[in-house]
């Protein structure tokens, strides 16, 4: 196989079958500097136009690294940008399939032109059509940023390579020690990556994700038709608190739930489900992982993280602009307490609360589990602007820990007095009746009562309209 037609075949292993129109196949690159030849660049290093992914069209671009290394000059750009143009215009995402060796340097700064065109179709089209990148060559330099501007990006597990500056230029650093362009790095360390895999587990994964995602940010009309029994209990729901992945997968219709940033800061999940036939973004605190067998695999603290609280506020973000409603699984005591953390958690906490408290889109909060101080607060309380707050009735809401907080209000006191207080400090704040009460949470259900009730939420709200203040846009 030819890498000239692997371009093409990425695109037919991706779209529905026999699906795919190109358009542009007769371009080719116009500088003849460094003896560069027409008929050596077929299609200038790139694969461009439109099929459908389970009926629903997408616009594709797949670079050829047999022509030039799939490297951007003018032309190939030109091509990549006419693509954007016809997606914004009838609202369709772009899938972009990333095998380039970079900056074509035999076109010098017609190439740099070319890089700074897409991006800005890139950002003209953020948060009106989904943009999915998926990278399974080489991503390298400027290139890099195609993916960091879209709104998700795949990785090829052994050949992809993503970076900015090689793991060879970086001090003290060589790719044997640290290979900072694999996937796993990307994944787990950078949070650029939402899918590690192989090649055909990446198009299955982008089909799924194609069809959760609405085509543009005014697609009123993504629904399915609901097979699922919308009244389904979930039992024993409540064993899974310490995995919201786990809750999703129960109280998603038929089970589906897509996971964003699987491997990156994994103490809060992100990801999409669908109830009663329409897409939900779901965000949660996680404090364990389990393997195929039940057993904890992975342990976390139940405190919200820098890296946590960035993460779910870009997908909040991302939710709110295509008016996907968001689901938030609490369950947080405080905030991470390491060198770290401390440098970047007060900002990244803020984002969170901008992110939730600047989405209009419907929000529904279930409290699973502790939901204490400010991570309460943080994690889409009725104060943020929560629709609705519902509880399951093991839950816990206050200001902290009662014999922590105990020990403080009884500074000095002997130890009856402090065990006295932490009782009925517990029964006063931690008791999730005691927010009920003062209206903060507005249903406390049983556990295997959840799916129901969520779905009834996000059915109320569905006609939900919410402005704010006029404005250019917030700064936080």
């Amino acid at each position: 196989m030819s890498s000239s037609s692997q371009a093409s075949q990425r695109i037919n292993a991706l779209l529905d079958e026999n699906s795919f129109v190109e358009i542009g196949a007769l371009v080719t690159a116009r500088s003849t500097d460094f003896n560069l030849k027409q008929e050596e660049t077929p299609s200038d290093g790139v694969v461009t136009g439109y099929g459908v992914i389970d009926g629903n069209l997408v616009y594709v671009y797949s670079q050829d690294s047999s022509v030039l290394g799939g490297s951007i000059g003018e032309m190939h750009a030109k091509k990549i940008v006419r693509l954007y143009d016809l997606a914004i215009k009838t609202g369709s995402p772009v899938i972009g399939l990333i095998d380039s060796a970079g900056l074509r340097l035999q076109e010098g700064s017609d190439a740099l032109n070319a890089f700074g065109e897409i991006y800005l179709k890139q950002v003209e089209a953020s948060g009106v059509v989904p943009q999915i990148t998926a990278v399974f060559g080489t991503c390298g330099g400027g290139l890099a940023l195609i993916p960091s501007i879209t709104d998700f990006t795949f990785m090829e597990s052994d050949k992809a390579k993503m970076f900015v500056n090689s793991p060879n230029v970086l001090d003290g650093n060589y790719k044997e020690k640290l290979d900072t362009s694999s996937a796993k790095w990307q994944s787990e360390n950078a949070g650029n990556v939402d899918v590690v895999a192989d090649e055909a587990t990446i198009y299955a994964q982008i089909r799924e994700l194609v069809s959760l995602l609405p085509s543009n940010n005014e697609d009123g009309d993504s629904y399915d038709e609901c097979t699922d029994d919308l009244n389904r209990a979930c039992e024993n729901l409540d064993g899974y608190t310490a995995d919201p992945a786990l809750i999703a997968g129960q109280i998603a219709d038929n089970g589906v739930f897509f996971e964003t940033k699987r491997d990156y800061a994994k103490e809060m999940v992100t990801g999409f489900v669908k109830l009663n036939g329409s897409t939900v973004g779901l965000v949660g605190n996680r404090t364990a992982l389990f393997d195929e067998n039940g057993k904890e695999a992975e342990k976390f603290g139940d405190k919200l993280t820098a890296h946590a609280c960035n993460k779910a506020a870009e997908f909040i973000n991302f939710c709110d602009a295509f008016d996907i409603p968001v689901l938030t699984l609490t369950n947080a005591t405080g905030f991470s307490s390491t060198q770290c953390d401390e440098k970047h958690v007060a900002k990244a906490a803020g984002k969170l609360v901008f992110a939730l408290a600047n989405a209009t889109v419907p929000k529904v909060n279930l409290v699973t589990g502790k939901a204490f101080g400010s991570a309460y607060v943080v994690m889409n309380s009725k104060a943020l602007g929560a629709d609705i707050t519902i509880s399951w009735p093991d839950a816990q809401i206050g200001t902290m820990d009662a014999n922590i907080a105990a020990k403080i209000i009884c500074d000095g006191k002997d130890a009856e007095t402090v065990s006295k207080t932490a009782t009925e400090y517990a029964q006063l704040q931690n008791n999730v009746k005691s927010a009920a009460a003062r209206g903060y949470v507005d249903e406390i259900i049983e556990p295997a009562d959840t799916r129901k009730y969520v779905i009834g939420a996000f059915e109320m709200l569905f006609t939900k309209r919410d402005e704010r203040p006029a404005k250019k846009h917030g700064t936080v």
